[in-house]
């Protein structure tokens, strides 16, 4: 078929086809597309999906002189954004989803924000999404840049009303408030439903304080507030909040009637108290995933008792990941005893070196902790109805093999056994522990674990190559 000939079929399409392919593309290529011919020039300015991110116009192979290119896309950017904004107006079509990630950088934020507030007053946006960046992320910081680019950001705040008005999503990177920024942030952004924030702060031994009526999901990463209390949040589904400061009652969790999954990730240091999830978590939770990062364990383990039971009760699925290799596993028993109605419970038992400190002198500085178990007196008898599958990722079977034995003997109703080899890292390349390469050693496996029990559960080692297997979905976490 000759070119034209093509050229002149694709033109022939009707607009929403030819929408909903450039809708697929992000803004430079769409962009792009646009130089096919006299039709396709005006379809960028119809579309109803905008995705324009600065990374997308960086120079990834030149990084002697970042700032430079950072700039210069930053522009290209602030250009792009108030030229589709523009052309749009005399459309009149509605934007389902404007996304607009961005370096605050001289004043191209700020005339990014503009036509973002131009177009919330003169057209009809459903989504909006600011995507904060700054070069904070490329450089070695201190509290002078977290400073600085806060200072930006609350100019930027105060010149856009309308723009962070109709907000629905803000993510916010190595900024440092003032008092009442985060307060003023929430009562003017009255749409938002998606809120992050990493490496953000208000200075030393500062508390943040969080009210909003439509907020849905809340990430809360490497932030160096003293405490952080969720006072009033009636719509809040998900909480992410990792790598917290405090060393005792990080998190206070008050009106969350919604709350159904959360991840709390934290490096457990020597000062770090050890935290009783019935007060981390409130009455809330039917999905939670903890993590540990190689290092010590920072869960109390706690002995069911009436207050305990009405916020375990909830529970549907637990996944604790990087759990050093060298902790017995017998204390995440404690979850499955005081959680009647848990259905899934996961292990990821990992030590990962390249991801560690692991200079003696620099870990007794940094207050690492070398104990990295929790004492925990296992229950004698108690019996668990609900349990249906226990996934172990970096089965170890001098470790693991007795756990599993345990958790079969209690989980009365337990369907399937899943255990993995250890997850591999292209960076670290540490050797596996030992784990069964055939099916034939598998079966021997299996009779091994399950000698001498009664148990109707199935196990599986889905990582032997005759039995490869994908890893479970349900380890996903939104």
């Amino acid at each position: 078929m000759e070119k034209g000939t093509l050229d002149d079929r694709l033109s022939n399409l009707p607009d929403d086809i030819l929408l909903a392919i450039l809708d697929r593309l992000d803004v430079r290529d769409a962009a792009r597309a646009s130089v096919f011919s006299r039709r396709w020039r005006q379809l960028p300015a119809m579309l109803s999906r905008l995705q324009i991110d600065v990374r997308d116009f960086l120079n990834r192979q030149d990084r002697t002189c970042y700032a430079k290119e950072a700039a210069r896309s930053n522009a290209t950017i602030a250009e792009v954004t108030k030229s589709l904004l523009l052309r749009r107006e005399l459309t009149g079509n509605t934007i389902y989803r404007l996304c607009i990630t961005f370096f605050l950088r001289e004043k191209d934020h700020i005339s990014i924000g503009c036509a973002v507030d131009r177009a919330m007053v003169t057209q009809k946006v459903e989504i909006v999404e600011f995507d904060v960046l700054t070069e904070t992320r490329y450089m070695l910081f201190d509290e002078e840049h977290l400073v600085r680019y806060g200072r930006q950001f609350t100019a930027f705040f105060d010149a856009c009303p309308d723009a962070f008005g109709g907000l629905t999503r803000l993510r916010l990177e190595y900024l440092r408030f003032g008092e009442l920024d985060i307060a003023n942030i929430l009562v003017t952004c009255k749409r938002l439903k998606h809120l992050r924030l990493f490496r953000c702060d208000s200075g030393d031994c500062t508390m943040l304080q969080v009210e909003h009526a439509q907020l849905c999901e809340l990430a809360i990463v490497d932030c160096c507030w003293e405490r952080v209390e969720l006072i009033s949040l009636p719509k809040l589904t998900w909480l992410i909040f990792e790598r917290w400061v405090s060393s005792q009652d990080p998190l206070s969790l008050g009106h969350v009637p919604l709350l159904e999954a959360v991840r709390f990730i934290n490096v457990g240091l020597s000062g770090h108290e050890a935290v009783k999830l019935s007060k981390f978590l409130g009455d809330t939770s039917v999905r939670d995933r903890l993590g540990f990062e190689s290092e010590k364990i920072w869960v109390q383990p706690e002995r069911p008792t009436k207050g305990l039971a009405s916020v375990f009760h909830k529970l549907r699925s637990v996944t604790l990941t990087e759990i050093p290799e060298e902790c017995d596993l017998m204390w995440t028993l404690f979850i499955l005893e005081a959680s009647p109605n848990l259905k899934e419970l996961c292990l990821t038992v990992w030590t990962h070196a390249c991801k560690m400190v692991t200079d003696k002198e620099e870990r007794r500085e940094l207050g690492y902790s070398e104990e990295k178990g929790v004492e925990w007196d296992e229950p004698s008898d108690f019996q668990h109805h609900n349990l249906v599958t226990l996934t172990i990722f970096g089965f170890q079977a001098l470790v693991a093999v007795h756990y599993v034995r345990r958790v079969m003997k209690v989980a009365m109703n337990l369907h399937d056994v899943f255990l993995y080899r250890r997850m591999l890292c292209p960076k670290c390349k540490a050797s596996p522990p030992f784990y069964p390469c055939t099916e034939l050693e598998g079966q021997l496996w299996k009779k091994w674990i399950t000698n001498g029990m009664d148990t109707l559960a199935t196990i599986h080692f889905p990582s032997c190559k005759a039995m490869g297997a994908a890893y479970p979905a349900k380890l996903q976490f939104p």
